[in-house]
């Protein structure tokens, strides 16, 4: 072992959380920053929904690269260049001439953003395996934190007259610790030495069928989380922006609040059941935040839908590590991929939805995708595929580290 590397289990784990608070605060740098990048490059709600789209792209292409990159190369190889990307991405889209290079530069951007975001539930996995569900919880809780600082911070920021393209340049700056830590670390190396676990013995784990179900479950959910999340601003547009922005930080504040009660919960039911039943109410609360007629009243529905949003992530991802243990590195790499997927199909066709149909149709069917995504758990928890809940064994977890 290194000597100048810096060691601790419990540092591994504070780290996974500090890359996921990297992710979430910059996931929501440009729906919070949408007006006035709209208004400086001159474009349109479908202009924007292209950028989603590259962005989508690359984190997708990231993601499910960056897991199989794992497995090779390891975790303080891989992570350190993700980052890096991040930060030459986002000083890229501040310093941004034209919009078709403002497109370009969202690639290193989005590529880096998808490397982490896998990445990390890949170490959590490895980290924390006898307490899946309470782990990923506490990790995801950090992106929600990321995800409710951005748009509150950066609204007030913009609102007390300072320039969108400094408050991007501030968060690529304040990446670059972050990637020096990582690259001195002591982390588990996430090398794959090619042998697949019990349950498939050639490591073909792309073609599991309970890891199909679950890509599609996560890709619906994701589809929902960020077309909400990208478009909530927009939504709100009869409301101030300092209003619209609180909205959205009260989205990801109350969806922080839902895993942070899922973390202590989570590992006492069925993990996918649990899901099922909170994308579910998702469901319901986004259409009525919809239809109801109050704004007051919608925003806190959209409050509510955060909540109920909390648990579904983290706890389709907690499914899958119990069911590929051996594979933690490509299974969340996987499964954070196909996540991506939902956000490329659905949140940049909402901006030609609101084009056509308003924007109010576009949320409506960021809540049937939420159903479809509570039916599909529902269905995997009748075929027994998850570890029941009383099964837990006391872990790393329970002692130290992340939580």
């Amino acid at each position: 072992m290194a000597t100048r590397s810096i060691q601790g289990p419990a540092l591994a784990g504070l780290l996974s959380c500090a890359g996921l608070l990297l992710v979430g605060w910059t996931s929501l740098l440009v729906p919070s920053l949408i007006r006035s990048i709209e208004h400086d490059f001159g474009q349109t709600d479908a202009a924007i929904g292209v950028f989603f789209f590259v962005y989508s792209v690359a984190s997708v292409s990231g993601s499910m690269g960056g897991g199989l990159l794992t497995e090779r190369l390891g975790r303080r190889v891989v992570l350190p260049i993700a980052i890096g990307l991040i930060t030459l991405g986002l000083l890229g889209l501040a310093n941004a001439p034209t919009w078709a290079a403002f497109l370009v530069l969202t690639i290193p951007f989005g590529l880096g953003s998808g490397v982490i975001d896998g990445g990390m539930n890949g170490l959590t996995l490895d980290l924390y395996p006898a307490s899946r569900g309470r782990a990923l919880n506490v990790l995801h809780l950090f992106f929600s934190l990321g995800a409710l600082a951005s748009p509150l911070l950066v609204g007030r920021l913009v609102e007390a007259g300072t320039a969108w393209r400094s408050v991007v340049a501030g968060t690529a700056l304040a990446t670059i610790p972050l990637a020096l830590v990582f690259a001195l670390a002591n982390l588990p190396s996430g090398r794959h030495a090619g042998a697949g676990d019990s349950s498939d013995a050639h490591g073909r784990i792309t073609l599991a069928v309970p890891l199909i179900a679950l890509a599609i479950a996560i890709a619906c959910y994701v589809g929902a989380e960020i077309g909400v999340s990208d478009w909530l601003v927009r939504f709100l547009e009869t409301a101030s922006l300092g209003l619209a922005t609180s909205a959205l930080a009260l989205f990801w504040g109350c969806l922080t609040l839902g895993r942070g009660v899922s973390a202590v919960l989570g590992d006492r039911f069925d993990h996918a059941r649990f899901a099922a039943l909170s994308a579910l109410a998702a469901s319901v609360a986004l259409m009525a935040a919809v239809l109801v007629p109050s704004l007051p009243a919608s925003i806190l529905l959209f409050g509510v839908v955060g909540f109920a949003f909390g648990p579904v992530y983290p706890l389709i991802m907690a499914v899958a590590g119990d069911r590929f243990p051996a594979r933690a590195a490509a299974v969340s790499g996987f499964l954070a991929g196909s996540g991506v997927i939902g956000a490329i199909v659905y949140p940049p066709v909402m901006g030609f939805v609101s084009v056509g149909a308003g924007l109010g149709a576009a949320m409506g069917g960021a809540a049937v995708l939420a159903l479809a995504c509570a039916i599909v758990l529902g269905l995997f928890s009748r075929r027994g595929d998850t570890v029941p809940a009383g099964g837990r064994v006391a872990g790393p977890l329970d002692r130290s580290g992340v939580g």
